[in-house]
């Protein structure tokens, strides 16, 4: 391996530390005020400490600079997946693709739930869904159709999708923009499970105070690394697929608008299914995660041919030996 096809570790420890350190520092008022999740502001401290990891990009880049000389804006958007689109179709159809597929996956994880009976859904009357609604509003208020709330509901996942990108995007320009693509030369099974490590392991200042799981200790950051290491798999394949960094962002937007699927269609009466094996990161949506994993790999998807080349590491040169004189 030459020093080309390395990864350069001391933007790899800038990007680290600056991202992580940032996320303790956004959500340390939410440590401070002591009320945990149940803070007026945790969605507005959560949603500000998405964009750390961006900024902990722009601190590597800085020190690129230095070891790598300046490059150009346009070089810097191509390495970071941001543009140009090239080929677009694939890139555009996949960001489609991945905006439908998202829900998908969270509403087979909830039949695997049933399945279980871990939990009742109601896919009729949305009995569940019904009560949330008449408790949110004085008694005898009337409701539109339950049904038709609920069809809405579903019917702006893709629009939920958009206005989470600009969110995701902050996250998915460290992970699957920097990150993936400066892990790849250790290969390329390596730089998906770290990048999907490290990324679970950001989360835990929001972690650690019951978010995601309701388990505020080491076994809730546990679990999330290993819901993002399988996650990660699926949005570091479209990374690598397209060379872009924007199929990424919006299957993490959407399967953040897909994430209250279960409070949709969950039955009236129903036993409150525990989030480790039933939220939308939990033990079922990692087998979810996995089984599609399988798949892609089971059809060629993570073949070398398959990925695009512009994400690959520099090949290895070798000097050639110095040619003997012929003898007289």
């Amino acid at each position: 391996m030459t020093a080309s096809s390395r990864p350069d570790w001391i933007a790899i420890g800038v990007f680290a530390v600056t991202s992580v350190a940032l996320s303790w520092l956004v959500a340390l008022p939410l440590w401070l005020r002591g009320s945990g999740l149940a803070d007026p502001f945790l969605g507005l401290f959560a949603a500000a400490m998405m964009f750390t990891p961006t900024l902990g990009v722009l601190a590597a880049l800085q020190v690129q600079r230095r070891t790598r000389g300046r490059r150009g804006a346009r070089v810097v958007l191509r390495e970071l997946g941001m543009w140009p689109l090239r080929p677009a179709a694939r890139t555009v159809w996949t960001c489609v693709a991945v905006i439908i597929a998202a829900p998908l996956l969270v509403a087979v994880g909830l039949a695997v739930v049933a399945a279980l009976g871990v939990a009742t859904f109601d896919l009729v009357g949305f009995s569940g869904f019904r009560e949330t609604l008449e408790a949110a509003v004085p008694a005898g208020t009337p409701l539109p159709p339950v049904a038709l709330l609920a069809a809405v509901q579903l019917a702006t996942i893709p629009i939920g999708a958009l206005i989470n990108a600009p969110f995701a995007f902050g996250e998915e320009l460290g992970w699957r923009g920097f990150l993936l693509p400066a892990l790849r030369p250790l290969g390329v099974w390596p730089a998906l499970l770290l990048s999907g490590a490290f990324w679970g392991l950001w989360h835990a200042p929001l972690i650690l105070l019951g978010y995601n799981f309701l388990e505020p200790n080491a076994l809730g950051v546990l679990l999330m690394i290993m819901a993002c290491v399988f996650f990660g798999i699926l949005l570091g394949w479209t990374r690598l697929r397209t060379a872009s960094v924007w199929p990424a962002v919006f299957a993490h937007g959407a399967f953040n608008a897909s994430a209250g699927l279960g409070a949709l269609v969950i039955a009236a009466g129903s036993a409150t299914p525990s989030p480790v094996i039933a939220g939308p990161l939990g033990i079922v949506m990692w087998g979810v995660f996995a089984a599609v994993v399988v798949i892609l790999v089971l059809t060629g998807q993570f073949r070398a041919d398959r990925l695009d080349a512009r994400l690959a590491p520099d090949p290895v040169r070798v000097d050639p030996s110095p040619s003997l004189p012929s003898p007289s």
